[in-house]
């Protein structure tokens, strides 16, 4: 039912990239990947603008993600009326700021989200209640830890109930713990070391919004993470590249 949670769940890493609007969503979401992340805020595209896109994803197999752009109902409601099946919120730094966020994304009586009927891929259910139950349970729910305040808080808002990733945002974290940018640092590789092992004690995965420069995806599976983003346009490249050079050499 949620392509990324199935993987979470039997102890595998999730891989993703990153889409938008304008991108090839059809054909990522049948690529490989097991979801797509949309970005709202960073980016100039608004929440609304979205359904068009994760409804060209129905049927394949990667989930749709929105990163929303702050903390806010409204926000994450617009996104999973949408279709997405997992939300992302950026600079969460508390358990209080944590639970609310698990409550915007999920359906009454485990939320608070507004209703306004079926929306986005979930199966088929018998009654309404039985589609909120499904809902309430299968969207991924990644709050993001970027900030000193979200470290000193980190082994409090991993316990809270309904988080399924703790998501690193590498370059804000970066500068919050005074090395901007210095993804190789000793005091940035502790960070991740702590993380990783906070959010496996508590069973939740960690991850990381892009593979920092100077990191591979391989140290981050050895550091406990099991959720990131890779770019996708390399790997078409070299396909079609490959692709058309086989062609040639078989003339």
């Amino acid at each position: 039912m949620n392509q990324v949670k199935q993987v979470l769940q039997s102890g595998k890493t999730a891989i993703g990239t990153t889409a938008s609007p304008s991108s090839e969503t059809r054909f990522l979401a049948g690529a490989g990947f097991d979801f797509l992340l949309f970005d709202t805020q960073h980016s100039p595209t608004e929440i609304k603008q979205l359904g068009p896109a994760i409804g060209a994803m129905r049927g394949r197999a990667a989930s749709p993600i929105v990163r929303v752009g702050e903390n806010h109902a409204d926000q994450i409601c617009y996104a999973l009326d949408a279709g997405a099946r997992g939300i992302i919120v950026p600079m969460v730094n508390t358990p209080d700021q944590a639970a609310n966020m698990v409550s915007y994304c999920r359906y009454p009586f485990a939320g608070v989200r507004s209703s306004a009927g079926m929306r986005g891929e979930w199966g088929e259910f018998k009654d309404y209640r039985a589609y909120m139950d499904a809902v309430n349970d299968q969207v991924l729910i990644a709050p993001m830890i970027e900030t000193m305040e979200g470290m000193d808080n980190l082994d409090e808002i991993i316990k809270v109930p309904g988080i399924d990733v703790l998501l690193v945002g590498p370059s804000d974290l970066s500068i919050n713990l005074d090395v901007p940018l210095d993804y190789t640092s000793a005091t940035y590789k502790d960070a991740l070391t702590r993380i990783g092992s906070a959010c496996k004690d508590a069973g939740i995965a960690a991850g990381m919004f892009f593979v920092p420069p100077g990191i591979t995806p391989s140290t981050l599976v050895d550091l406990g993470f099991r959720f990131f983003t890779m770019p996708w346009e390399g790997w078409a490249t070299r396909g079609v590249t490959d692709g058309i050079a086989a062609l040639r050499t078989s003339r």
